[in-house]
């Protein structure tokens, strides 16, 4: 096991109603920015909750966060944070309201161009402080310090990281969820999953307590979210899904392991560039990734196969090849089809996706960082 050091300040307020405890957990004196995105907390109720327990705050509301958030958006709730001397920000909604946030919160008192902060690492201090109301499970954004910034004028997707910008708290109810379309709780299953697979399929570190973490997560998901399309009003389906999202990426299953990322890394760039959701990007990439990387995800791929999807055998090539087809099966089974091709992009498309990889200094990718420009494109073609 790798060494490492694990602190999550995130409380999770879980359950149904757990709304009630967001007012005792604001600052003296609170000053919100309210941050949603397109408004459907107003279709659904949870509107109406979050501002019944901001009544002895003073708020500003900012709606219109995008489903991979824009630069310029948040650059306008950042004006109007400062117009209007906020000191809290609470995000309600799903992974892209929330990385949202902490871009706000990282900004607000940013001394130059906040773009500096996503491109260059640029240093920031004075952070407002943040809490989340969520209603999409996917990300983990609620109990992590990570955030991904889309830029269309530039065509770039860029992320940063802080645990000073990590939520202080997060209302994790399950019938917040009830309502989503199932494009979302598809997205949302998937791309857990896949964030799960980036910590977990690498190479043994002889840590089992870390794999059997991530492969009950992984076992979840696969045996819930099913069920989440099909039954979308069961409690208990939702809590589970909405609880393995958050375990997923909220540090802990990552600690002393190796980790992977190449599919995000990868996968940002075809939201970039052609606007599909994250978790369809994630679909794409990593079936063609693990087969790509089958020979030094060997060991991994394998385990992945027996422990989670039940596939075993002395034929280790054919337990590799059912293993990854498991995985594509999963994602297609969730309604997320898999290939460029589905989304309408021409394999003459790969050029652009690689020469964005290359702008934005992803040549060297994966636990190995063995996945250059060659191997991505390789990559890229076999998900075509």
């Amino acid at each position: 096991m790798l060494n490492f050091t694990f602190k999550n300040r995130t409380e999770i307020l879980f359950g149904e109603g757990q709304i009630q405890e967001v007012a005792s957990r604001l600052p003296e004196n609170a000053r919100v920015l309210f941050l949603y995105g397109g408004g459907s907390i107003k279709k659904n109720g949870i509107f109406d909750d979050v501002s019944a327990v901001l009544q002895s705050a003073t708020v500003t509301e900012f709606a219109g966060v995008e489903p991979n958030p824009e630069y310029e958006t948040l650059m306008q709730a950042v004006q109007v944070s400062r117009d209007n001397q906020v000191n809290f920000i609470l995000a309600v909604g799903g992974g892209s309201v929330i990385d949202g946030a902490k871009f706000i919160a990282a900004a607000v008192n940013f001394d130059g161009n906040p773009w500096d902060i996503l491109v260059s690492g640029a240093e920031f201090s004075e952070t407002l402080p943040i809490g989340a109301v969520l209603t999409l499970p996917a990300t983990g954004s609620e109990s992590n310090g990570n955030s991904v910034v889309n830029r269309r004028e530039t065509a770039q997707k860029r992320a940063f990281g802080s645990d000073s910008v990590q939520p202080m708290f997060a209302v994790l109810d399950p019938t917040y969820t009830f309502s989503l379309p199932p494009r979302q709780v598809s997205n949302g299953v998937i791309d857990a999953f896949v964030h799960v697979i980036e910590q977990y399929l690498t190479y043994p570190v002889n840590a089992p307590l870390q794999d059997r973490f991530a492969e009950g997560i992984l076992h979840t998901l696969l045996t819930e979210g099913p069920k989440a399309l099909s039954t979308p009003q069961d409690y208990d389906v939702r809590a589970n899904v909405m609880w393995s999202a958050t375990m997923a990426l909220n540090g802990l299953i990552g600690k002393g392991v190796p980790q992977d990322w190449a599919t995000h890394m990868i996968g940002h760039e075809l939201t970039a560039l052609y606007n599909l959701d994250h978790a369809q990007t994630l679909a794409i990439v990593l079936p063609s990734l693990m087969f790509v990387q089958r020979e030094q995800k060997k060991t991994k791929i394998l385990q992945l196969g027996e422990r989670v999807f039940g596939i075993t055998g002395e034929d280790e090539g054919r337990c590799l090849d059912l293993t990854i087809k498991a995985v594509q099966d999963f994602f297609e089974a969730m309604q997320v089809q898999t290939r460029l091709a589905d989304y309408q992009i021409e394999k003459r498309s790969i050029d652009d996706i690689v020469a964005n990889l290359e702008k934005n200094g992803m040549t060297a990718l994966g636990e190995h960082g063995d996945i250059d420009l060659a191997k991505a494109r390789q990559i890229l073609n076999l998900a075509a």
